[in-house]
């Protein structure tokens, strides 16, 4: 009888938040664009369609009778939220990874290109494709190249090498949402400008016709309305790229605490029991435990 199948102790295929919708999932913590795309729009139509039975109120006119840049800043807003939180869940499976222990807990062993290959099949073991792990992947890629080095400080420089790399990409994962950061201000600036135009082309035009009190109540009602466009669309962009800020800040710092994270992990558990042998001294010895 054929022993159990035991499953990994990290599934990338399974976990993984966008490959549970069975879509293309980023690297690492990079998100699809389209996926958060598509989740921020369904985001901003729950927006809206929880404003409606709330429609005359004045906040729900703020966003719903204010020109189309409410419309766009809520829609950029979610994409962006979006954008956090689907990295955010992707940043939790990276940083379980740091909880696997590959290396055995034996004073005496030590890191070779002989016992390389018993850490290789542990993180094999532990999960069903290190590529897709930040932390593994950094460990197979100086396993692969161990037997090639002369100096325990060549691991060390292979490693650092390839903590930059993953640093640099980390950092390019939020390219967009620093993007939406800088455009939502600028929305409601373009709101502004709207705003201001529509107020004071309605206002020359009550100025022009010279009417009584009645027909100017009236016609201030437009003058107001838009100094609403002007004011609210530039409170609500401030507001949602404020928010947007903090939030961005909070989750970078998650990032790089991970990648410390993954330096520290690497130098304890690889760099710390790297013993660099020459051929002779790596091959067992000749009749040592072999065949006659």
């Amino acid at each position: 009888m054929n022993p159990p199948v035991v499953p990994p102790l990290l599934s990338w295929e399974r976990e993984d938040i966008e490959r549970r919708f069975c879509i293309p999932a980023g690297k690492f913590t990079g998100v699809n664009s389209l996926f958060a795309c598509a989740l921020g729009a369904t985001l901003s139509l729950a927006f809206y369609g929880a404003l409606l039975p709330f429609q005359h109120t004045p906040f729900a006119k703020m966003f719903i009778e204010r020109s189309w840049v409410q419309y766009a800043t809520v829609f950029l807003t979610s994409w962006s939220l979006a954008t956090l939180l689907l990295k955010w869940l992707k940043l939790r499976l990276q940083a379980r990874a740091l909880s696997i222990r590959l290396v055995p807990d034996a004073c005496d062993f030590v890191l070779s290109p002989v016992t390389a290959p018993q850490l290789l099949h542990n993180i094999h073991e532990a999960v069903d494709d290190p590529r897709h792990f930040l932390l593994l992947n950094r460990i197979v890629r100086s396993l692969g190249s161990l037997k090639n080095m002369g100096r325990v400080s060549d691991v060390d420089d292979v490693l650092r090498s390839q903590a930059e790399n993953d640093e640099a990409y980390v950092e390019s994962t939020l390219t967009l949402v620093h993007g939406f950061v800088w455009a939502i201000p600028v929305l409601g600036f373009i709101g502004t400008v709207l705003g201001l135009s529509d107020a004071i082309g309605s206002f020359g035009v009550i100025v022009s016709k010279g009417t009584d009190v009645a027909e100017l109540r009236v016609g201030l009602q437009a003058v107001t309305g838009g100094l609403a466009i002007a004011f609210e669309t530039t409170l609500v962009a401030l507001v949602a790229a404020l928010c947007i800020q903090l939030l961005l800040t909070l989750l970078k710092k998650r990032e790089l605490e991970f990648l410390d994270a993954c330096g520290d992990y690497c130098h304890a558990h690889i760099v710390s029991r790297v013993r660099i042998l020459q051929l002779d001294q790596a091959a067992p010895p000749a009749g040592a435990g072999g065949p006659p």
